[in-house]
């Protein structure tokens, strides 16, 4: 059935039949010739990411991918992860690699030691390399034929040729010519070629190797994404919801927001939501990698997939499904992990051309042996040398590998990477600016002083101020709100403006209040000066480190309210962090400079812009690009959303706005700044091994070419040594799960 798309909707589809990166770049860009698609193919994924223009199904791109000679579906959920040993792709090549291993041993043994070579051994080693050759072999020789109907030659064809080629050879010498004789003998080098009459230990021993290294490769790619399948894996499969006051217990897809529903301690919170009743310890660590439980009470947001560490709780669930904030995690992930690298790009333009320049290379390595003068058979095993040796699958693997493993590990520790361009640009970084409130500090701000002028009541004062403030959403504004909502009922207000990082006004008990930064609300000549016993009050407090807010009333200043922020306990040790990575740190923020230089020195930065409005950072930010430098900006509010926006790399605070989070290119989901510098790290880590990898891959094609073309290489040493560059790659990118 057909599924339509609308507009240029990302769709993901689940590839089979690949089996190297020429086979992902074919299909890439048989999908890409499609009018107004837009597409990319990642190999160690086995999945396309596809956007489709309207008017297109998803059926047509499915057609496309099945007329090239492969498979495609839309992915199917899986309800329990499944284990490495148990995935049936990984378990057959197993079994298939266990025979082959099992017969492919004793040709091996006859070949290389004459002693073992009885009478009539040949037909011996002729009976155990067959099935190998054949059988073991299959699955190359079955991808090479649908590849070539398709015009196209993949490893497979290089790896069915060479095993093709040493069979087929061996079979002649037995039925043709002069091998089958009885008392025939042969020698073995594991260096260059000896010219020898029969290649049955090339045809079975090139299978064993290639098939163990696809199979070591498959098992590792599997690790690979185990990170993020676990993570997709956590949470509860049913909950006892509260209806009518009775506790019934449903699947958790029959969750709605508005839902109650009760969280024993031991229990994983079935959805996102927030506490109701009940107050306990909840140990994120599953979605913020943080280890130490949270403290929850009334009116604290929890995320499904944590754990209750302690009290009952009732839950009142605000997003369910794919809405959760663990459903978003995964799919930020995969949509990294479907990402590519520059160096990746680069990889893929040369694998998809790599394979015929081998095909040709053999051959040429073929006639100009036999044309040199040498035997037939030796030009032969030296071009089968060449066709194994070549293969590109490590190129293929480079990226896609290091970016599951990295990726899978940043998001067990809270750290979401939103594609290879934000690795890439945390290599060039020199600058990183951050913003002061819910960033450097906690954000959770409360109610220091309430200064009132002259004749001014502060009860009155702080109702009035806090009715104003409880339209904001600044953590400010909040904690205004909050102290007037204890003090009593608020008073309701028209005509409210927000003006982003300075202030807020509206209309209170028919008064036009105005509150919030001293210079905004009270900006001279147009309005009267501060008395002096006001302004006493914002120099105290400003000089303690704290944000002041006056309020003025129809113009006529009318007091001061203090708020205090706390500097966050790592914040200090961030700043270090940063140093050490190389990174200038620069405080900009939207507080008063006393205030600002306070929080500063309090965790050693130096360089401080405060009274900054958002389009202000975003001028500064603009003014630090066109000195040369290279800036990331750290920042969770809607104020600092046009700076991570414009950043060379932006890191938002999971906990800070939506609006932040989406402009940021890397998303801290624990509000931590040292989340921050771990963001760095992993991102660096994982680009070096990217690098690293693409480095050995190349090198390795490289060196190994000349040396099989000029005879130097047994296709046996050949098979084992293209085996292990495959294997290689993948095992360096796991080191990345380690990473701390």
């Amino acid at each position: 059935m057909a599924v339509p798309v609308e507009g240029f909707a990302p769709v993901e589809l689940t590839i089979g039949g690949m089996t190297c990166a020429s086979c992902a770049h074919r299909i890439e860009k048989k999908l890409n010739r499609m009018p107004g698609v837009e597409a990319t193919v990642n190999y160690a994924t086995e999945k396309a990411t596809v956007r489709l223009p309207a008017g297109t199904d998803v059926a047509d791109a499915i057609a496309v991918v099945e007329r090239t000679g492969y498979t495609a579906t839309l992915p199917q959920p899986d309800p329990e992860p499944a284990a490495v040993q148990d995935d049936p792709v990984t378990a057959e090549l197993g079994r298939r690699l266990a025979v082959t291993a099992a017969l492919g041993l004793p040709v091996l043994l006859l070949s290389m030691v004459p002693a073992l070579q009885f009478t009539n051994w040949q037909w011996l080693a002729f009976a155990l390399a067959s099935p190998v050759a054949v059988w073991g072999a299959w699955p190359f020789h079955r991808a090479a034929v649908v590849n070539a109907r398709h015009g196209a030659a993949t490893m497979d064809t290089l790896v069915s040729l060479g095993v093709a080629a040493a069979w087929l050879t061996s079979c002649a010498a037995l039925f043709l010519g002069h091998a089958g004789m009885p008392g025939m003998h042969m020698e073995f080098r594991l260096w260059g070629s000896a010219g020898d009459e029969l290649y049955l230990e090339v045809a079975a021993v090139v299978t064993v190797f290639v098939l163990a290294g696809r199979y070591l490769e498959a098992r590792a790619r599997r690790r690979s994404g185990a990170a993020l399948r676990a993570l997709l894996a956590v949470g509860a499969k049913d909950v006892g919801v509260l209806r009518e006051g009775v506790e019934r217990r449903v699947p958790v897809a029959d969750l709605r927001p508005g839902d109650e529903f009760l969280v024993r301690p031991g229990e994983t919170v079935a959805t996102d939501g927030t506490v109701v009743e009940g107050s306990s310890a909840v140990d994120a660590s599953v979605v913020t990698g943080e280890s130490v439980p949270v403290e929850v009470a009334p009116g604290d947001d929890v995320v499904g997939g944590t754990v209750n560490a302690g009290g009952r709780l009732v839950v009142r669930a605000t997003r369910v499904g794919a809405d959760t904030a663990l459903a978003r995690i995964g799919r930020a992930v995969e949509e990294a992990q479907s990402g590519k690298a520059a160096a990746q790009r680069l990889a893929d333009r040369v694998s998809g051309v790599f394979v015929p320049v081998v095909l040709l290379g053999a051959l040429a390595t073929f006639v100009a042996w036999w044309l040199s003068g040498q035997p037939a058979a030796e030009a032969l095993t030296t071009a089968v040398a060449v066709l194994v040796i070549a293969c590109p699958c490590a190129l293929g693997l480079a990226t896609p590998t290091a970016l599951l493993v990295g990726t899978g590990r940043g998001a067990q520790l809270g750290i979401l990477v939103k594609g290879p361009e934000a690795l890439e640009a945390t290599r060039r970084v020199d600058t990183v600016v951050l913003d002061k409130t819910g960033t450097v500090t906690t954000g959770r701000t409360t109610l220091a002083a309430v200064v009132p002028a002259a004749g001014v009541d502060a009860a009155d004062l702080l109702r009035r101020t806090g009715s104003l403030e409880d339209a904001s959403e600044h953590p400010v504004g909040r904690a205004v709100a909050a102290a007037a909502r204890e003090a009593g009922p608020l008073s309701p207000v028209t005509d409210v403006v927000a003006t982003p990082g300075a202030g807020i006004a509206g209309t209170v008990e028919g008064v036009a209040l105005r509150a919030g930064r001293p210079d905004w609300t009270t900006p001279a000549p147009t309005s009267t000066d501060l008395p002096d016993d006001l302004r006493a009050a914002v120099e105290e407090h400003e000089s303690a480190g704290r944000t002041v807010l006056v309020v003025t009333a129809d113009g006529r200043p009318v007091g001061v309210l203090a708020v205090a922020d706390t500097v966050r306990p790592t914040s200090r040790e961030a700043v270090a962090g940063f140093r050490a990575l190389g990174l200038h740190p620069v405080l900009l923020t939207g507080d008063h400079e006393r205030t600002a230089r306070t929080v500063a020195a309090a965790v050693g930065i130096d360089d401080v812009v405060a009274g900054a409005r958002p389009e202000d950072k975003l001028a500064h930010v603009r003014s630090l690009q066109a000195q040369g430098r290279v800036v990331a900006v750290v920042g969770d509010g809607v104020n600092d959303a046009a700076a991570l926006a414009v950043a060379d790399l932006g890191i938002a605070l999971g906990s800070g706005t939506d609006v932040a989070v989406e402009a940021g290119d890397l998303t801290l989901v624990r509000a931590d700044l040292l989340a921050a510098v771990d963001a760095v790290r992993l991102s660096r880590r994982t680009l070096a091994t990217i690098r690293g990898n693409l480095f050995w891959a190349f090198a390795y094609n490289v060196a190994a070419l000349p040396v099989a073309a000029a005879g130097l290489l047994n296709p046996v040493v050949a098979s084992a040594a293209m085996a292990f560059s495959s294997v290689f790659v993948v095992t360096n990118s796991l080191r990345l799960r380690r990473f701390r």
